[in-house]
C-alpha cells in the first residue's frame, strides 16, 4: 500500500493509492479528524497529558475538549519550529523540556497509530510499502532529515519526499501538456512552483477541470513527466494572519494576547471567507466580563495591507516568474494558476490572484487534498527537478577570524548532474591525518524566520540578516578520507569531484595528488534538498 502524508502547519491530510480505481483517495481518521463539511483533515494540534509517560492527544479531540486554550500543554503551529534555530525558551512540561522535533514526532507517530487501528481501511493487513511525504519548498535539510529519521521507526519499505507545490500540480487532475503555476498557501508557509506537465498514454482522468472555454476531456492523456521550472517560498501563512488579527482585537478591546484570543481570531478569519462581517464572544473568567469581538472584511483586509502582506506575496510571485523567464517561459505560457492551502480561501487573496492573472485561469477547488493526492502520482510520473538551495564547503577565514563557506553547488542546480564539480584542497596543519569536509546548506539572501517562545506562546518573526543563512549538514561525520603519508601545509594534496545523483545525494570522489591513489569513489556525503 502506498500512502501520502501532507503534514501541515494547521492541518494534516492523508491519502492512499487505490489500486482498483487507479486513483488517490483521502483517508478519514475517524478518531482525530475534523468533522463536518469539507475534507477529513486532521488538525495539527497536540496536547500533552503526561510528558514523562509520553501520553498525548492529537487532532479534533483537542479542540472539542477546549484543550487548545492551554498555553502550557497545547502545541499548534509546531511544524514551523522543526529544524530551525530556536530562540528564547521551550516550555517545561512535567519536568521535561520539550522540543518542536519531539512534539512533531509525537504527532506523526499518533497519526500512524490511528491509521493502523482502522482495520477497515485495508492498511492493517497489507502493511505499508511506501510513504511519500511532502515538504515546503524553503525547508532546510535538517527538516527533511528529521522526517526521514522518524520514518525509519515505521515498518515501511520506502520513503520519498516531494515539494508541496510540485505535488499539488500533479494532484489537481490536470491533463498533460499544461504549464501551471501553483500557489500553495497554508498555515505556515507560502510555496510557489511553475511545473510543466507532459503526457504519455491516453487514459481517462478521474477529475475534470474546466475554466474559461477550455475543457479537459475524459480521453485526455495522463501526465507522465513533470518538470519543475521554477520555485520559491518563505515562512508566511495563516498562523501569521491569526497573530495579526488577534493583536488588533487585543489592542482595540484592551485584552491580553492568549491562546483564546488567537483561536477567536482564527474563527473570525474563517467566517470572513463567506461573510462580510463576523463576530465571536469573549468571556474573561477572571473579571467575569464578556465582549463581543467583531471584524468586517474591510477591517480584515486593512490589517493585511498594514502588515505588508500583499507586498510579500507580490515579491514571491515575481521571484518565481523571473526564474521562469530564465527558462524561456513567459506569463502567457502559464495555462492555469492553482490555489492550494487554507489561506488561499481568503477572498482578498483570491481577488488579488485573479487581478494579477487572468481570472479564468485560476482554479481553487482542491485547497486541502491536492498536495497529498498529487504526492501519490510520484510513482507513475517521471519528475525532473532542481535544487532550491546552494551548498558549500566550510573553511576558516583567517582575515575575519571566523568560518566562511565556499560554494560548490549553486542554487538551481538540475539533478542528476551530468558533469562533476571539482575542488582542490591542501592540508591546513602539519602531519594532517585525514581530510574533513563540512558541507553546509546555504539559504537564500532574503532574511530568515526566527521561531521562539515568548510568554509560553509560539512566536515567529522575520529577521533581515543581510547574509545568506548556512546550516552544516554533516558535522558529526566530517571525515571523508585518510592521508598516507600525512598532509603538510603549502601543497595541493587532494582533488575532490562532486556530483548530485537522481536521489539528491551529494557524492564525492577523492584523489590523492601525492600518491595518485583514489581514496574514495562516488561516496555519498549528504542528502540535499
Amino acid at each position: 500500500m502506498v500512502l501520502a502524508i501532507d503534514f501541515g502547519t494547521s492541518n494534516t491530510v492523508l491519502c492512499r493509492w487505490n489500486a482498483a480505481t487507479q486513483a488517490a483517495e483521502v483517508l478519514t481518521l475517524e478518531a482525530v479528524a475534523q468533522r463536518g463539511a469539507g475534507p477529513a483533515v486532521v488538525p495539527s494540534l497536540l496536547y500533552v497529558e503526561d510528558a514523562q509517560q509520553e501520553r498525548v492527544l492529537i487532532g479534533q479531540p483537542v479542540r472539542d475538549r477546549g484543550l487548545d486554550q492551554s498555553a502550557e500543554r497545547c502545541f499548534k503551529n509546531f511544524k514551523r519550529g522543526i529544524g530551525t534555530s530556536i530562540q528564547g525558551f521551550m516550555p517545561d512540561v512535567d519536568g521535561r523540556i520539550l522540543s518542536f522535533e519531539q512534539v512533531g514526532d509525537w504527532f506523526l507517530t499518533q497519526v500512524m497509530e490511528q491509521l493502523q487501528q482502522q482495520e477497515a481501511d485495508g492498511l492493517h493487513g497489507d502493511g505499508l510499502d511506501e510513504v511519500v511525504l511532502t515538504v515546503p519548498v524553503d525547508s532546510f535539510e535538517t527538516y527533511r532529515s528529521w522526517l526521514g529519521t522518524l520514518c525509519q521507526r515505521w515498518d515501511i519499505n520506502r520513503v520519498r519526499m516531494l515539494d508541496e507545490p510540485t505535488a499539488a500540480a500533479l494532484g489537481y487532475g490536470l491533463t498533460s501538456n499544461e504549464t501551471v503555476l501553483v500557489i500553495d498557501f497554508g498555515g505556515g508557509t507560502l510555496d510557489l512552483a511553475i511545473v510543466q506537465l507532459r503526457g504519455g498514454r491516453a487514459q481517462a482522468l478521474g477529475h475534470i477541470l474546466k475554466w474559461g472555454q477550455k475543457a479537459m476531456g475524459t480521453s485526455a492523456q495522463r501526465v507522465s513527466t513533470a518538470k519543475v521550472l521554477a520555485k520559491a517560498g518563505e515562512n508566511l501563512g495563516g498562523a501569521d494572519i491569526d497573530q495579526w488579527v488577534a493583536q488588533d482585537l487585543c489592542d482595540r478591546h484592551h485584552l491580553p494576547l492568549s491562546p483564546l484570543t488567537l483561536r477567536l481570531a482564527e474563527q473570525l478569519k474563517i467566517q470572513l471567507s463567506t461573510a462580510l462581517s463576523a463576530s465571536e464572544s469573549y468571556f474573561d473568567d477572571e473579571t467575569f466580563e464578556s465582549y463581543e469581538l467583531t471584524l468586517t472584511r474591510d477591517q480584515f483586509e486593512a490589517i493585511l495591507h498594514h502588515q505588508g502582506f500583499f507586498e510579500r506575496l507580490e515579491s514571491r510571485v515575481n521571484q518565481v516568474l523571473q526564474e521562469g523567464r530564465r527558462q524561456g517561459l513567459e506569463l502567457a505560457d502559464i495555462d492555469a494558476v492553482l490555489l492550494v492551502g487554507g489561506t488561499t480561501q481568503i477572498p482578498a487573496i483570491q481577488t488579488w490572484v485573479k487581478q494579477r492573472f487572468e481570472g479564468n485561469r485560476v482554479c481553487s477547488d482542491r485547497p486541502f487534498s491536492a498536495v497529498a493526492a498529487g504526492a501519490l502520482q510520484l510513482q507513475q510520473v517521471q519528475l525532473t527537478d532542481f535544487l532550491y538551495h546552494g551548498y558549500g564547503v566550510r573553511f576558516w577565514d583567517r582575515r575575519h577570524n571566523r568560518h566562511g563557506w565556499h560554494r560548490i553547488i549553486p542554487q538551481g542546480q538540475p539533478y542528476p548532474m551530468a558533469e562533476p564539480i571539482e575542488l582542490v584542497l591542501g592540508a591546513s596543519s602539519e602531519k594532517q591525518p585525514s581530510i574533513e569536509l563540512i558541507i553546509g546548506e546555504l539559504g537564500r539572501d532574503q532574511g530568515s524566520t526566527e521561531v521562539y517562545f515568548e510568554g509560553n506562546r509560539l512566536v515567529t518573526r522575520q529577521a533581515k540578516t543581510g547574509n545568506a543563512m548556512a546550516q552544516p549538514l554533516n558535522e558529526k561525520a566530517p571525515s571523508i578520507a585518510s592521508l598516507t603519508p600525512p598532509g603538510m601545509p603549502g601543497e595541493d594534496r587532494v582533488r575532490l569531484s562532486f556530483i548530485v545523483d537522481q536521489d539528491r545525494l551529494l557524492r564525492v570522489t577523492v584523489e590523492d595528488l601525492l600518491t595518485a591513489e583514489v581514496l574514495a569513489k562516488n561516496q555519498a556525503v549528504v542528502e540535499l534538498s
